[in-house]
């Protein structure tokens, strides 16, 4: 989950108009002035418009030209375009005059503000709908969520003169009041001819724009603080200040949404009521912060199932347009909270739902019924080297945070249908895409005890799988039946391939509260000692080469308030691999590898065959502690920008750092911290290509790569990765986990050749000495010819 949720604002400085910035009225979007050439869909409609102000005599005979304003605007002597006053120039000025227009369905605006009068008050029409079905899961079993009757604006003919009945929910109560709004709205609009009215409605409540949190709870962008909270880095760090979010382009006549809009992502509120729009483009996904789009009294006949994708939307109100049905990707919008279809000629059963039980009620029936979309093309491998020699050591390896099934709730994923977030769904999922790759080593993390203990341990011993698993420390502190759901990391490894001399758990805060130069300083007990997380070290010996590699597994703190947390843990981490690692130089070379017991990894019955045991070679002689392979995996919850990824990548952070801040943890704050290994990010290789990795974490408003694959580049290359996921499938989808995706992160896997080093030397095997172990946890060591043990350590 570390993940999951990480929400983030794409934020970006938009210089304004002057004349916008000195009333206040930025944030609500009265930008037009100047930017309403970028929303032009037909330029030449814009130039058209220009030409006759400029010759009225010319404005009759290009009356019937179509472009992005009504056929009906205002032509002839002293025109306002966009309420240009006469003499100015032409898309300039703030409003248009706007004329009714005959050929909109809702110009006989007072006569149906008569029938909702006398009708939605009664909730005659409501009522007598209400009655003719109920609403079931049989509905939805087609290809469409409902099937429309085609009944005009929602309403069957008996509904419109029956009798009056008892006020209907709150809910729909609420709606007619965001009706009866949008209705004056609508009036001002067209018969005032006054448009951005929402802008003018809400200027008042945007001056003093940007800032902190405010009396509401939500920021100028619109999060709330529980929203700012649960992202892994603090937005303010990489992106510019941006201070306005909202933008009204209501009452404008307008035909077309032009793509140049949605550049603009970090919108929170759109208003495109009361224009002449048929539909809404695929752009509007792009829209990921929206929150409230209003888009009433329009000629939409349908939406877009790119529409899923704004899953921030919390109001989405359609009233008085021409919808008979949604599409299923509406279920994705788990936090929406009003949808106006009022005023649509939409299906009975919807209209029923939303009346009886409310929107979501009917987001979360088009979510779980909606059928399982086709599976995404699968991730290409890519091939980094080529022409490597067959005599070198290959050692193919993934990481991937799987999604501790506690942290997989409703709440936190609203938008996956159960079936797929269930974890017996998911767990089959993972376990079948862990087969299909079949790498050496496999690091895994939010994996909980009796996960590894009672699923995957056995599943994957069929695949010649050993593991070590150690839970977060606070696992101590439970009964064993709670400490079996505590979640932590795993290493598993192929068991007729390796052989595990060594495995070491790094508790990071026990190991900072026990430092000398910190442990009496606050920041530590403060900060770093609450996070429970943990890194894994493992030394490993190939039974065939007799090279030896470190394999480091390590989930950090996701909190975007604890960058200076993340560093030292990471700090803690690079520090005790450097240990271990000249603790290492001097290891024993194994005896006999043939007395080294190979994991049955097949039972009796199993088709499976079982591996063949390689020819043994004598353990390889290492000079120093940066001469062993060395690969440091997991998920950092930090991006490229962050001090951690500046650690591992730069060998150094100086004690100046900005993640440090204003805390003090000892050496570290005084005199930074180092590694002394050369390290790179594997998947470096493909950025600036086609194939570079956008993200490994993906969950609605944040997509970013917080997941890696170190290594040693002194000693080992890479030879392949897996590409990415296809991106033509993620268009309509707007998180993960789904059906085909089983975790919020995505797996990275990389394959690795040993290089060959110069002078290498070769130690004698010599009888006696083994490989030792340190740490407890769950696992099996196979240094001193340790046979398969799942079990806990102790």
């Amino acid at each position: 989950m570390a993940d999951g949720h990480r929400y983030l604002q794409q934020s970006f400085s938009t210089p304004l108009p002057a004349q916008f910035a000195s009333n206040n009225n930025i944030a609500t979007g009265l930008l037009l002035n100047s930017l309403l050439n970028h929303f032009i869909a037909d330029p030449s409609a814009a130039q058209q418009a220009a030409a006759q102000q400029a010759n009225p005599a010319h404005g009759p005979a290009n009356q019937n030209n179509r472009g992005m304003y009504g056929h009906n605007q205002p032509q002839g002597h002293n025109p306002r375009l966009n309420g240009a006053a006469p003499g100015r120039q032409p898309n300039m000025p703030m409003f248009y005059n706007h004329v009714p227009q005959q050929g909109h369905p809702h110009q006989v605006h007072n006569a149906h503000h008569q029938v909702l009068q006398a009708g939605h008050s009664a909730h005659g029409a409501r009522n007598d709908l209400m009655s003719h079905s109920t609403f079931s899961s049989g509905i939805m079993a087609n290809a469409s969520p409902y099937t429309s009757n085609n009944l005009q604006n929602g309403h069957s003919v008996a509904a419109r003169g029956g009798p009056a009945e008892q006020p209907a929910n709150e809910h729909w109560q609420k709606q007619m009041r965001l009706k009866e709004e949008s209705d004056r709205a609508h009036s001002a609009m067209t018969e005032q001819h006054q448009p951005h009215y929402y802008a003018r409605l809400k200027a008042p409540e945007n001056k003093g724009i940007g800032g902190a949190l405010t009396a509401g709870g939500t920021n100028a962008s619109g999060e709330t603080e529980e929203e700012v909270r649960r992202r892994p880095y603090q937005v303010e760090k990489r992106n510019r200040r941006q201070d306005w979010h909202n933008l009204d382009m209501s009452g404008q006549g307008l035909r077309a949404l032009s793509s140049a809009l949605f550049s603009y992502d970090f919108l929170v509120e759109l208003y495109i009521a009361s224009n002449r729009l048929t539909f809404l483009p695929a752009e509007i996904g792009k829209l990921r912060h929206l929150k409230i789009l209003e888009a009433s009294n329009n000629l939409l006949s349908e939406l877009p199932p790119e529409i899923g994708m704004c899953t921030s939307l919390e109001k989405l109100l359609l009233f008085d347009n021409q919808i008979r049905d949604l599409p299923h990707e509406v279920g994705s919008l788990y936090k929406l909270d009003i949808l106006g279809i009022e005023g649509n000629p939409i299906n009975p059963a919807v209209r029923e739902e939303v009346v009886e039980r409310g929107t979501k009620s009917l987001i979360n029936t088009l979510l779980e019924q909606a059928p399982v979309p086709l599976p995404p093309s699968p991730r290409k491998p890519i091939v980094v080297q080529e022409d490597v020699s067959p005599s070198l050591e290959r050692i193919k390896v993934m990481t991937w945070n799987i999604l501790c099934d506690k942290f997989a709730t409703t709440t936190m994923y609203g938008y996956t249908p159960t079936g797929a977030l269930s974890w017996e769904y998911r767990k089959e999922r993972i376990l079948q895409e862990i087969r299909e790759r079949d790498v050496d080593m496999l690091c895994l993390q939010e994996i909980a005890t009796d996960v590894f203990r009672d699923f995957f341990s056995p599943e994957l011993a069929q695949n010649d799988y050993k593991g070590v698993h150690w839970p977060r420390p606070k696992a101590k502190t439970m009964n064993e039946k709670d400490a079996a759901a505590v979640d932590g990391c795993a290493i598993f490894y192929k068991g007729s391939k390796w052989i595990l001399l060594d495995k070491q758990l790094i508790d990071y805060a026990n190991i900072a509260i026990n430092r000398p130069d910190m442990k009496n300083q606050h920041d530590i007990f403060n900060r770093v000692m609450p996070k429970d997380n943990i890194g894994i070290i493992c030394f490993f010996e190939s039974r065939r080469t007799g090279a030896r590699v470190i394999v480091a597994n390590t989930h950090l703190a996701w909190e975007p308030t604890l960058a200076d947390v993340k560093l030292v843990q990471t700090a803690i981490l690079m520090e005790n691999i450097t240990k271990y690692a000249e603790k290492y130089v001097r290891w024993q070379p194994l005896k006999d590898k043939r007395g080294i017991q190979i994991p049955q990894s097949v039972s009796v019955e199993s088709d499976i065959p079982k591996p063949e045991m390689p020819e043994p070679g004598p353990s390889q002689e290492y000079r120093s502690n940066t001469d062993i392979p060395l690969l440091v995996c997991g998920d950092y919850n930090s991006t490229q920008e962050s001090s951690v990824y500046e650690l591992l990548s730069m060998g150094r952070v100086t004690p100046e750092h900005s993640d440090f801040g204003p805390h003090q943890y000892g050496n570290f704050t005084r005199d930074g911290v180092a590694h002394p290994f050369s390290m790179r990010s594997a998947y470096v290789h493909l950025n600036g290509t086609p194939d570079e990795l956008s993200f490994t974490n993906y969950v609605p408003g944040f997509q970013e790569v917080i997941d890696y694959i170190w290594y040693s580049t002194n000693t080992l290359e890479v030879v392949e990765l897996l590409g990415p996921p296809d991106p033509n499938h993620l268009k309509r989808v707007p998180g993960f986990p789904n059906y085909h995706f089983p975790a919020d992160h995505i797996q990275i896997m990389a394959e690795f050749v040993i290089k060959q080093r110069k002078g290498e030397k070769v130690k004698g095997v010599i009888h006696g000495g083994t490989g030792g172990s340190s740490g407890h946890g769950h696992g099996q060591q196979d240094g001193g010819g340790g046979g398969q043990d799942f079990g806990s350590g102790s």
